[in-house]
């Protein structure tokens, strides 16, 4: 096979794995990415001399990794240490009640007997069961392969399987799902919260999403050193197979000839040629034209009310006083309906947000360090960076209302220093997403097959990354990465 030149654009997980996949198979790679560090999402951002993971927190579905390192002749662990988690998550309620849960499904029921009663502790492991099985219906049909349509992954599954396939529940929300299993109102909001791993509302998303609890049962890992050391990971993978990475190198626009893709122009005016090209970035950049207009039939842009929710989120060091943290400790809102709704339908941040923190200096002991500890604060928020400016004033509101829901169950926070990043923060990081943080919002039956596949309408041009196919967070992002050079290198005797 010719080597042909081939550019990735964004140094994410996804565009970090199609470099490793593309230049372990001969090929000239380059990798563009406009940030000073490679990771796109998976970033940190420097409180005084405390690095702080300020996106993906959570390294799951490992499977994945080793992949794509075993496909090199490598080994994930000789890259980064990664430390089984025994605590997947503590949980807290504004109306009262704290919740563990665990690695071990046994010691989680035992939990939920304590907190719920019996009946809801038996309702987790039939729930736990149901996740297992729709995860293994679609792992393989879905997840790990190239975006099908509903009647291709009726053929994947098998027609003899369709009613294992049926048991996905795409046509039930998650939390009408859920209500088969739990009677405890918290509890229901407990496993709703699946639905923003994809940035969706567990009112709206399909109960296909209960997947994700199998996903923490099969494993949940923090990382030695940070998240960042995943990125570094993967980098160091692809720069071993013979890519090049070069970060500060915005790119301005992709250059097409004939229909086909042909070059890459950066801001400065360097100008690359490419035989193909991998947009590791947002579809949106793409399909509004910010990277040209010749490239607007690439993939439709993501509107704002198809948008997945957005984010506040503050990284600090501070003491805590109150409820103890685990390293994921989760803080519910007394009304999760409502909050939804400010997000989806009224496109504002809500007056009663739940909140996520990652204390990230705590592990499974969960105890806090003797000085000011890292913690990533993060609230829910509408994708609308790109139409809405997140003045002072509007600053202080959203923090008034993350710091009284941490107090209203029991935490108080010290901040002596941190950064704040809101939804047009994060459009300006991810140009053209509004702040989205997993591309198109997870709403509907069909929602999962709105999202582009690897291949776009544009000759040589593929895509990667969170709002691709299959979909947001680091293994899924990583696989969209692979399935974009599986599906380059099938047609590369094509591209000349």
């Amino acid at each position: 096979m010719t080597p042909r030149r081939i550019i990735v654009i964004g140094a994410g997980m996804g565009g970090l794995a199609a470099a490793a996949d593309l230049a372990r198979h001969g090929h000239h790679v380059t990798v563009l990415e406009r940030a000073a560090h490679v990771g796109g999402k998976m970033r940190q951002v420097h409180v005084g001399p405390s690095a702080i993971d300020a996106g993906p927190t959570v390294f799951t579905m490992k499977w994945v990794f080793d992949g794509l390192f075993g496909d090199a002749g490598q080994r994930l662990e000789e890259h980064v240490r990664l430390l089984p988690a025994t605590i997947l998550a503590r949980h807290a309620w504004s109306q009262g009640g704290n919740l563990d849960l665990y690695a071990d499904k046994q010691a989680s029921a035992e939990a939920i007997a304590a907190f719920a009663g019996p009946r809801d502790a038996d309702g987790y492991l039939a729930f736990c069961q149901r996740s297992r099985a729709i995860y293994e219906t679609l792992r393989g049909p879905f997840i790990a392969s190239q975006r099908p349509s509903p009647l291709d992954l009726v053929a994947r599954v098998g027609f003899n399987r369709l009613g294992a396939l049926w048991a996905t529940a795409p046509f039930q929300t998650l939390s009408a799902a859920l209500g088969d299993h739990f009677s405890d109102p918290r509890l229901i909001q407990l496993f709703g919260r699946y639905a923003t791993y994809c940035g969706s509302s567990p009112f709206a998303a399909p109960a296909t999403l209960m997947l994700v609890a199998h996903v923490e049962q099969d494993g949940v890992w923090r990382v030695a050193g940070g998240m960042a050391q995943v990125a570094a990971a993967l980098a160091n993978l692809a720069r071993s197979q013979g890519a090049d990475i070069r970060c500060n190198a915005h790119v301005g626009r992709i250059g097409t000839r004939a229909g086909k893709v042909c070059e890459v122009e950066l801001s400065d005016g360097e100008c690359l040629k490419a035989d193909a090209v991998v947009f590791n970035g947002d579809i949106s950049a793409l399909g509004t034209g910010l990277l040209g207009p010749n490239l607007t039939s690439a993939a439709k842009p993501v509107r704002l009310p198809q948008r997945s929710q957005s984010a506040i989120t503050w990284c600090v060091t501070a003491r805590t006083r109150g409820l103890d943290l685990a390293h994921h400790s989760v803080l519910f809102s007394d009304d999760y309906r409502r909050e939804f709704e400010a997000v989806f339908k009224d496109q504002r941040p809500p007056e009663k947000p739940t909140i996520y923190i990652c204390a990230q200096d705590r592990d499974d002991r969960c105890q806090a360090p003797d000085h000011p500890e890292r913690l990533l604060i993060l609230m829910n928020a509408p994708a609308d960076g790109d139409v809405r400016a997140y003045d002072r004033q509007t600053e202080a509101y959203a923090r008034d209302a993350a710091w009284a829901m941490m107090e209203a169950c029991g935490l108080q926070v010290e901040p002596s220093g941190g950064e704040i990043t809101t939804p047009e923060g994060f459009n300006s990081l991810f140009p053209a997403s509004g702040g989205a943080l997993y591309g198109r919002a997870n709403h509907g039956s069909m929602a999962s097959f709105a999202r582009p596949g690897a291949r776009s309408n544009i000759a040589g041009l593929y895509l990667a990354g969170g709002s691709a196919h299959p979909g947001p967070g680091i293994p899924m992002a990583t696989m969209s990465g692979r399935l974009a050079a599986a599906r380059l290198l099938q047609d590369i005797e094509h591209l000349s």
